[in-house]
C-alpha cells in the first residue's frame, strides 16, 4: 500500500473515532452522578455546565425516566442498609428535585430538600422555601445526598413508626413521611404514591405488583411545569389570571421550575 493511501486510511479512522467520542458525550453525562470521582463541583466547570444543560434540555418525561435509571441501584443500596423502600426514595427524590432539574439538586446536589436544622455543621446555601431565605444542605455528591437522607430518617426519633412497616408499604411510608413532618405540603403523600404507580417504582422494593388499595381522589386542577412554561402561559390555558396562580401556590415571583406542581383552582 501506498503512503499516500496509509495516510488517508489513519485520518479517516481518525475521524470515525472522533465522531464517537462525541456521539457518546451524552452517556458519559448521564452516568455523572454515580460517580463519585465525576461528581459535580461546587465550582462551575465545563462539567457541570454541560450536565445541566443535558439535564435542562430533557423532556419531563425523559428527565423522570433518566433518574431513575441514574439512581435506582442507588436507592436498592440505601433501602439494603437502613431499610427504607426504594420506591420511596426514588420517588422522594423525584419529587423534591424535579427529578434532579431543581436548583437546589444542581447548585447544591440536595435531591431531597432536606434544610441545615441546628447540628448541621456542613457547607449550606440558602433558598426560599416556607420562609425566605431558608438554610438547606449543599452536599459534594448527589451519592452524599441519598446517604444523608437516609441518616436523616434513621437518626430522628419521629420517623421510628416508619421502620416498624413493611418495606414494601409504600402507601403507609408515604403517609407517615407527611404525618411525621417531613413536608407541609397536604398533597405530599399522594405525590409520592402518584409518583410510584406512575413509574412503577414498587418493582425495586422486590414487590411483583403494585399495593392494592382504595381508589383515593386524584390530584386536580394542579398543571405539572414543562420546558418551555411560563405563568403567563400556564393562565391562558386554564383562563385563570397570573395573580391568582401565585396567590393559590404562595408564589413570591414568577419563577418556575421544570417538573414543578401548579394549581390553578382554589
Amino acid at each position: 500500500m501506498k503512503v499516500g493511501s496509509k495516510i488517508y486510511l489513519i485520518l479517516i479512522f481518525s475521524f470515525l473515532i472522533s465522531s464517537c467520542s462525541l456521539l457518546k458525550l451524552p452517556g458519559k453525562i448521564l452516568k455523572a452522578p454515580l460517580n463519585i470521582k465525576r461528581s459535580i463541583t461546587k465550582k462551575p466547570n465545563a462539567n457541570s455546565n454541560q450536565y445541566e444543560k443535558f439535564i435542562k434540555n430533557l423532556s419531563y418525561e425523559e428527565r423522570k425516566k433518566w433518574y431513575i435509571k441514574t439512581y435506582s441501584e442507588l436507592a436498592i443500596q440505601q433501602m439494603k442498609k437502613y431499610k427504607i423502600p426504594a420506591s420511596i426514595i426514588l420517588a422522594q427524590g423525584m419529587v423534591e428535585s424535579a427529578s434532579g432539574s431543581s436548583n437546589l439538586a444542581l447548585k447544591s446536589n440536595n435531591h431531597f430538600g432536606i434544610k441545615c436544622h441546628q447540628e448541621w455543621r456542613g457547607k449550606r446555601v440558602y433558598h426560599d422555601d416556607d420562609e425566605k431565605g431558608e438554610c438547606f444542605r449543599k452536599y459534594n455528591s448527589p451519592i452524599e445526598s441519598y446517604k444523608d437522607h437516609s441518616e436523616f430518617l434513621t437518626t430522628r426519633g419521629r420517623y421510628s413508626f416508619l421502620f416498624r412497616l413493611p418495606k414494601n408499604n409504600y402507601v403507609e411510608w408515604a403517609n407517615g413521611l407527611k404525618k411525621a413532618g417531613y413536608a407541609t405540603d397536604p398533597n405530599y403523600p399522594k405525590k409520592l404514591i402518584r409518583t410510584i404507580e406512575e413509574n412503577d417504582l414498587w418493582k425495586f422494593d422486590g414487590s411483583k405488583k403494585p399495593m392494592k388499595r382504595k381508589k383515593s381522589k386524584e390530584l386536580k386542577d394542579v398543571h405539572t411545569v414543562e420546558r418551555g412554561d411560563t405563568l403567563y402561559s400556564i393562565s391562558k390555558k386554564y383562563n385563570v389570571s397570573i395573580e391568582k396562580i401565585m396567590k393559590i401556590n404562595n408564589l413570591k415571583d414568577n419563577q418556575i421550575s421544570i417538573g414543578q406542581e401548579i394549581k390553578y383552582k382554589d
